[in-house]
């Protein structure tokens, strides 16, 4: 039988009394089998493992922009995406974004193919607001420089590379930082 891991997180602790339960949704994305692409993945795995507070959800979507669509329907006051992005700083180098809205805003060009393996953070976003309809009110990124990614199907390879996996952990903990900032706006 095979282990197999939770893609989603139970609510925690309970909210404050008379504060109304901000929902916020951590949302990993990246493909596990595509090298460093598999970073949103990892870092979704540690906060797994972690107690979250109430009205936190952590979910593990890889490559299912069209699942992490229908869940941004569900209302959320915040959205926290989880990925990789090139910025050309080091590999390891952890960024935390606030998109722009006016690319987000942009249109997916009509008969566009969307490859949901390639896209990068804003490309998800704008995919997820076309079909959802909407963003939560507060989107963040927090997303991690790639040393290694694999270009072709033909070099499918899985496993983060030495410096990507050495800021997993730091990415969980930052994650959890933003968290506590977006539930206390």
């Amino acid at each position: 039988m095979t282990d197999l891991t939770p893609v989603a997180s139970e609510p925690g602790t309970p909210a404050p009394s008379g504060q109304e339960e901000r929902r916020i949704l951590v949302a990993a994305v990246g493909n596990q089998w595509l090298q460093d692409d598999g970073f949103g993945p990892a870092v979704a795995k540690v906060l797994l493992e972690r107690e979250m507070p109430r009205g936190v959800t952590v979910i593990d979507f890889g490559t299912g922009g069209l699942n992490l669509a229908y869940e941004v329907m569900a209302g959320y006051h915040g959205l926290i995406l989880i990925d990789i992005t090139r910025q050309g700083h080091e590999p390891g180098t952890l960024y935390t974004i606030e998109p722009d809205e006016a690319e987000i805003d942009r249109q997916i060009a009509a008969g566009a193919t969307l490859d949901l393996h390639g896209m990068d953070p804003t490309a998800v976003l704008r995919f997820v607001k076309q079909v959802s309809g909407s963003l939560p009110p507060r989107v963040l990124v927090i997303a991690c420089e790639p040393e290694l990614v694999v270009e072709s199907v033909d070099e499918m390879d899985m496993g983060l590379s030495a410096t990507v996996t050495a800021a997993v952990g730091r990415a969980a903990d930052l994650t959890v930082e933003t968290i506590g900032e977006l539930l206390r706006e």
